[in-house]
C-alpha cells in the first residue's frame, strides 16, 4: 500500500530542521560559489584573468575572508568539489574558515545535465549512481546542506511533459538521498528565462513544474520541512517586446509559489536568473513586500547577482582584495534589505550593480 512507508527518525527530522531553518533565517541569504571548472574560467576570463587552480582558490579566498560581518547577510555558502578541500594561504580549510564566520558550508553535488533522449533540446541532469557515497563523506567533510539544478526551458512546444516528469523525479530521489546522510538538499527546478515568453507564460509554466516536483517529493516520502527550494522568478523571457514592472514580476512569483509550494517547506532561496544584480535585489524586494499570505521565508541563493561586482572590483590583483570584499559585503547587505521588503532601489550602488548578466541556455 503507498501509505504505508515510514517517516525520518526523530533526531533525523530534528537536525534537517534545524539546518534548514538556519539558512532562511531573518535577514539572511545563500552566495552560491559553485561554479565549476569551466564556469569560473569564463568570469575569471571576463576580467584578463587565467583559469588556473590558484586563481580559482585565490578567488573564493577573496570571498571567504570578507569582513566576518558579512556572516550577518549570509547564512550559507554553496562550494564547488574543488572549492571544499581547498586552503587559504596561511593552510586554513575554507570549510573552517566559513565555519568560524558562522556560515554554513554547502556543496553542489549534481554531474551537470545531459541531453533527453526523444525531447526537442530538452535536458536532465545526471549524478544520482554514487550520490549516497559522496553525501556521507560531504556531510563527514563539513557539509550541511546541497544543491542539485534541473532545466525546463520555454518554447513552443517545451517543457514537454517528458522533461517536466523525468527532472521532478530525479530532484525527488536526490532529495531523498541526500536526507538519508543527514543533508539538507536545496531543490532546483530553473526554468529557463530564454525565450520570446511573456509574463502569463512563465507563470503558468512554473506553476507546472512546482507541482510535478512537490508530488514527486511527495512520492518519495521527502520531509519538506527539511528541505529548501531554489525557484526562477516568474520573469517574461529576455527577448519579450513587453518589459514588466517590479511588482508585476513579484505578483506572478508570488502566486505560482502560492498555488504550488506546500507552506512545511521552510524557505524559498530564489536563483538570480541572469539578472543584473540591482535587478535581482529590487524584484526580490519587490516579492517580500506582495499584500498575500507567504508561509515560507523568501531569500536568495545568488551567484552572478552577488560576484559581478566582486570580480570587476578585484580583477585578479591582491592590491584589490579589499575593494572585491567591500562590493560583497554591499550586494549581500542589498539583498539582505531585500528579502525583508526594506530595499530602496539603487541605495547601494556597486561596481556592476546594472550590468547584465544574461546567459543564453546557461550551464554550470
Amino acid at each position: 500500500m503507498t501509505t504505508y512507508f515510514t517517516y525520518p527518525s526523530a533526531e533525523l527530522q530534528k537536525e534537517l530542521t534545524r539546518i534548514a531553518q538556519a539558512i532562511v533565517a531573518p535577514g539572511k541569504g545563500i552566495l552560491a560559489a559553485d561554479e565549476s571548472v569551466s564556469t569560473m574560467g569564463k568570469r575569471l576570463k571576463d576580467i584578463g584573468v587565467e583559469n588556473t587552480e590558484d586563481n580559482r582558490r585565490a578567488y573564493r579566498q577573496l570571498l571567504f575572508t570578507a569582513d566576518p560581518k558579512v556572516a550577518d547577510n549570509i547564512s550559507g555558502v554553496i562550494l564547488f568539489h574543488e572549492t571544499l578541500y581547498q586552503k587559504a594561504d596561511d593552510g586554513t580549510p575554507f570549510v573552517e574558515l566559513l565555519k568560524k564566520r558562522g556560515i554554513i558550508p554547502g556543496i553542489k553535488v549534481d554531474k551537470g545535465v545531459v541531453p533527453l533522449m526523444g525531447s526537442e533540446d530538452e535536458c536532465t541532469t545526471q549524478g544520482l549512481d554514487d550520490l549516497a557515497a559522496r553525501c556521507a563523506q560531504y556531510k563527514k567533510d563539513g557539509c550541511d546542506f546541497a544543491k542539485w539544478r534541473s532545466v525546463l526551458k520555454i518554447g513552443k512546444n517545451t517543457p514537454s511533459y517528458q522533461a517536466i516528469q523525468e527532472n521532478a523525479t530525479v530532484l525527488a530521489r536526490y532529495a531523498s538521498i541526500c536526507q538519508s546522510q543527514g543533508i539538507v538538499p536545496i531543490v532546483e527546478p530553473e526554468v529557463l528565462p530564454d525565450g520570446e515568453h511573456d509574463l502569463e507564460r512563465a507563470q503558468k509554466v512554473t506553476e507546472t513544474v512546482l507541482a510535478a516536483c512537490y508530488k514527486a517529493l511527495n512520492d518519495h516520502h521527502v520531509f519538506l520541512e527539511g528541505t529548501l527550494l531554489k525557484p526562477n522568478m516568474v520573469t517574461a523571457g529576455q527577448s519579450c517586446p513587453k518589459k514588466n514592472t517590479p511588482q508585476e514580476v513579484a505578483l506572478a512569483t508570488v502566486t505560482a509559489l502560492r498555488r504550488t509550494v506546500p507552506a512545511a517547506v521552510p524557505g524559498i532561496t530564489f536563483l538570480s536568473g541572469g539578472q543584473s544584480e540591482e535587478e535581482a535585489s529590487v524584484h526580490l524586494n519587490a516579492i517580500n513586500q506582495v499584500p498575500l499570505l507567504k508561509p515560507w521565508a523568501l531569500t536568495f541563493s545568488y551567484g552572478r547577482a552577488l560576484q559581478a561586482s566582486v570580480l570587476r572590483a578585484w580583477g585578479g590583483k591582491k592590491e584589490n582584495v579589499a575593494a572585491g570584499q567591500n562590493e560583497l559585503i554591499k550586494r549581500a547587505k542589498a539583498n539582505a534589505l531585500a528579502c525583508q521588503g526594506k530595499y530602496e532601489a539603487g541605495s547601494i550602488p556597486s561596481y556592476a550593480a546594472n550590468a547584465s548578466l544574461f546567459i543564453a541556455s546557461h550551464k554550470y
